[in-house]
């Protein structure tokens, strides 16, 4: 096992950062911390680096008791949001500064700094300062210094939420794609959801200090353990029981108020049969890859619903146009009740 969390807590005065956490991550794995702001994500990645010392609960790296060992100990690559680059240093000299604390031969330096600069794509621009850098070539470097002492672990704290959308996307496939050389047991940070479901073997869902939920992408996604993680990965409509959409025969015994349905399991029909029901087009959004519809149910309830472009073409609806929909699956939870 890489990482085995047990029982882990953390407190700072009266808030409950981590609350009583087990969790185990694989050797070899790439798993995301995913969670709102005040979560407890990225304070329990700095207790794993050895950063914060958990108040309770014990903390494994590779097989080995870790909660008390300082950082230098537990060989771990931290890569901070904020790059954390020596300014004054060459991007070819920052990689190489934590082989020089090891005291590391400066031919093996040399020659360590030379793959990395190659494995990050970074092979023209060992000369070049930070200031002469992008953002995302910066974060780039940063991954390389950490990965330069061959860390048991690597951690990484919302690498990529200093960049803007578009970089961000382009160094997600590139994390990906290094992630499958190096085979370093990496778990980061993150609070988007497209970042962690794009990236990661395993998914850790975080909500106010404790996990909601770990799983594949796919499993988070489809199989939702709580309300909360429903509604936190991806968009949901959620509509109280009786609106008249729902599918019984998928939640026929299911207990609970309300129903949880995806915008892409709505369908819009401009005919009515047994399982629909009316409701008028609102509003359509057009985001170019999809088509957004926001739909008032008689009930006065709001339904959005997403549909492709060829769906969207084939329905050809309009503002305040007259529809029926339904709903191909839903969700309800017993401990999500109005009462």
């Amino acid at each position: 096992m890489g990482i085995a969390v047990e029982n882990v807590s953390k407190v700072y005065g009266s808030f409950r950062a981590v609350d009583a956490v087990s969790l185990e991550v694989k050797t070899g794995s790439l798993v995301a911390l995913l969670g709102p702001s005040g979560s407890g994500k990225s304070t329990l990645l700095r207790m794993i680096a050895g950063l914060e010392v958990p108040d309770s609960g014990e903390i494994w790296l590779t097989g080995e008791n870790a909660t008390y060992k300082s950082v230098q100990e537990r060989n771990i690559g931290f890569v901070f949001q904020h790059y954390a680059l020596f300014k004054h240093l060459t991007v070819r000299e920052n990689i190489a500064f934590p082989l020089e604390i090891r005291k590391i031969p400066k031919t093996k330096r040399q020659q360590r700094v030379e793959e990395l600069l190659e494995l990050v794509q970074l092979g023209g621009f060992g000369d070049r300062y930070p200031s002469q850098l992008s953002g995302g070539q910066r974060q780039r470097v940063a991954l390389a210094r950490a990965l330069a002492a061959q860390p048991r672990i690597l951690l990484l704290d919302e690498p990529f939420g200093a960049l803007d959308a578009q970089v961000r996307k382009e160094l997600r496939s590139w994390l990906r794609q290094l992630h499958q050389e190096v085979h370093v047991t990496t778990v980061f940070v993150t609070h988007d959801q497209e970042e962690a479901m794009e990236v990661s073997d395993q998914i850790v869902v975080m909500n106010q200090g404790r996990v909601e939920q770990v799983g594949s992408p796919s499993e988070i996604y489809d199989q939702p353990a709580t309300p909360f993680v429903m509604s936190f990965i991806g968009p949901v409509n959620v509509l109280p029981r009786n609106v008249g959409i729902l599918p019984d025969k998928v939640v026929v015994n299911a207990k609970g108020d309300r129903i949880f349905l995806r915008p892409h399991d709505i369908v819009i029909q401009t005919y009515p049969d047994d399982e629909t029901a009316p409701a008028k087009v609102d509003r359509i959004v057009n985001l170019g890859w999809e088509i957004r519809v926001e739909l008032l149910l008689k009930s006065g309830e709001i339904l959005n619903a997403s549909l492709s472009r060829d769906q969207f073409n084939y329905l050809n609806i309009e503002e305040a146009q007259p529809v029926y929909v339904k709903s191909k699956q839903a969700k309800i939870f017993p401990e999500y009740s109005l009462s």
